[in-house]
């Protein structure tokens, strides 16, 4: 995979049979990339949550599952009022890291121990 911005993301989207609505209008790369390295290498996740053909929960998961070329399971969820569907076209994608160092480490523990791995796997995954 070339590199991970928005371009790249737009163009797997548009030719993916499978899409969901994106409820958020400002992602991050960084997340993103992360996850993806994760998802090519084997890490399983989590259901994305979804409201028909709206993603509740996952955006990241989804967006770097769609890059992967893998297809998440879904769970049912609900929208709220506050709910507001975006195009894909018009979603921020940030450099900006939006996760902590130790936020980062917690969800490398989460996925160690959700894939029944050593942490130190994870963590090499993502270097």
């Amino acid at each position: 995979m070339k590199k991970i911005n928005k371009e790249t993301i737009l163009e797997v989207i548009e030719k993916t049979d499978y899409i969901l609505i994106t409820t958020h209008n400002k992602l991050s790369l960084p997340i993103i990339r992360r996850i993806y390295k994760k998802m090519i290498n084997g890490i399983k996740f989590d259901d994305i949550k979804v409201c028909g053909n709206c993603i509740i929960d996952g955006h990241h998961r989804f967006v770097s599952s769609i890059l992967a070329k893998i297809k998440l399971d879904e769970a049912k969820s609900s929208k709220t009022s506050a709910t507001i569907e975006y195009k894909w076209e018009s979603v921020d994608f940030v450099e900006e890291e939006w996760d902590t160092l130790e936020k980062i480490q917690r969800l490398n523990e989460l996925d160690a121990e959700f894939n029944k791995i050593p942490i130190e796997k994870i963590i090499e995954l993502t270097k």
